[in-house]
């Protein structure tokens, strides 16, 4: 198993390039790299270090118990489309979302760098993100950019304030500068 520091600057290589290429910040690709894979510790299924969920344009993928946060009118219809598989209620939360366990499907890739390039594709071309993304096209404001992004991306109601406070800790900020500079980093996870 590679290091935190050397996952993290290899995420941060492909990062850097990737923002080059298509204008995904670095620091939300990483973010949420470091929010859905435990730091690229863990990955779902095959290489998906952003717990991307399975599309008809994926060749790969695996079917993956996991946890999301829905409204009672999302889970009847999540249970009416899913008839053989339907959403298992862990809790009711304070605001009267539910928290439920869900069979679905995730998509696979062959690395992490092809993992990274679906993500950038993800929230510069796809439909969910477009708002948000022209948006940042005309203001770069990327403290506006994360949360619009991590709103859409996540049904959990922390999980924006969560990305943007991994984009904002100083090592992801170093990791990135080296980056951009070429050389490898020291940076280390900041909990």
């Amino acid at each position: 198993m590679k290091s935190p520091e050397i996952r993290l600057n290899e995420v941060a290589q492909i990062a850097v390039r990737l923002e080059k290429e298509t204008g995904c910040p670095a620091q939300l690709l990483i973010a949420q790299w470091a929010i859905e894979s435990k730091w690229g510790e863990k990955p779902v299924g095959h290489a998906n270090y952003f717990g991307t969920k399975r599309a008809a344009c994926h060749t790969q993928w695996c079917a993956v118990t996991t946890h999301e946060v829905f409204t009672p009118a999302q889970l009847e219809t999540w249970n009416h489309q899913h008839t053989t598989k339907p959403a298992r209620l862990v809790a009711i939360l304070p605001d009267s979302s539910l928290r439920v366990e869900i069979h679905d499907g995730f998509a696979g890739y062959d690395s992490l760098d092809a993992s990274c390039q679906d993500y950038a594709w993800l929230i510069t071309n796809g439909a969910p993100y477009h708002a948000a993304w022209e948006q940042y096209q005309k203001d770069r404001d990327l403290p506006v950019l994360i949360p619009a992004v991590a709103r859409v991306y996540a049904t959990d109601p922390g999980y924006a304030h969560l990305a943007a406070v991994v984009a904002g800790q100083a090592n992801v900020k170093q990791v990135i500068a080296q980056a951009v500079e070429g050389e490898p980093s020291k940076a280390t996870r900041q909990d």
